[in-house]
């Protein structure tokens, strides 16, 4: 590659390395103030950059919003793309809870942004259809891990199975977020109890085998 070739793609690398810089900084604003409270000038401030130079990445909050929405959505897809698998759906309940919970109570705890957004009652157009779109592709791939499971299952009852599981986990994983330390593993332990309690009479405590299985 001769010099003028290496030159774009050192300034194309600097520039991806500013950008993850400011939206690392507006996921630390959001968080703090809310979206709606949140403005360039502080996500500037957190980035430990003048207004002038976010402004040549991002024209405005809605811009920097959207942008740091769709990743935090194509991360949690590829989280629910691990989770979600014929080999979790065959294990003890306990052990299924936990396969299929603890990367989506890490992923939050580790980007908080991601509710904050979400939940911001002025957050853009775009992110709340990002997550609605989530939304509806994780509650598919719920139930069809719950038809593997549980073949018998009317599908009426096996979708309501799921919307119920669903709406209980979300529920419980704001106070999970909401805390930290010793208090955050309660809420964990709790949410996972729940979880448990709700679906062992429908769902059986045992593995479960199958000689042959569809896949999810």
């Amino acid at each position: 590659m001769t010099e003028a070739e290496e030159r774009p793609r050192k300034r194309q690398a600097r520039g991806e390395r500013r950008i993850a810089q400011l939206l690392r900084a507006a996921a630390s604003v959001f968080c703090a103030e809310g979206y709606t409270a949140s403005s360039t000038n502080a996500i500037a401030r957190e980035a430990g950059v003048s207004p002038g130079t976010l402004y040549q990445f991002f024209p405005n909050k809605e811009a920097i919003a959207v942008e740091l929405g769709s990743r935090l959505v194509a991360e949690m897809e590829a989280t629910h793309g691990r989770v979600f698998t014929v080999e979790n759906a065959l294990l003890p309940l306990d052990e299924l809870i936990d396969a299929v919970a603890d990367p989506f109570i890490e992923f939050n705890c580790a980007n908080p942004a991601f509710l904050a957004l979400i939940k911001g009652p002025d957050a853009p157009g775009k992110v709340a259809e990002g997550h609605d779109e989530l939304h509806a592709a994780l509650l598919t791939r719920l139930i069809e891990l719950l038809a593997v499971r549980e073949p018998d299952l009317h599908p009426d009852d096996r979708d309501q199975l799921a919307q119920m599981s669903f709406a209980m986990f979300k529920a419980g994983l704001d106070l999970v977020v909401q805390h930290e330390g010793e208090q955050r593993e309660w809420y964990v332990r709790e949410v996972k109890a729940m979880l448990y309690r709700y679906l062992e009479p429908h769902l059986g405590a045992g593995a479960v085998t199958r000689d042959t299985v569809p896949a999810p």
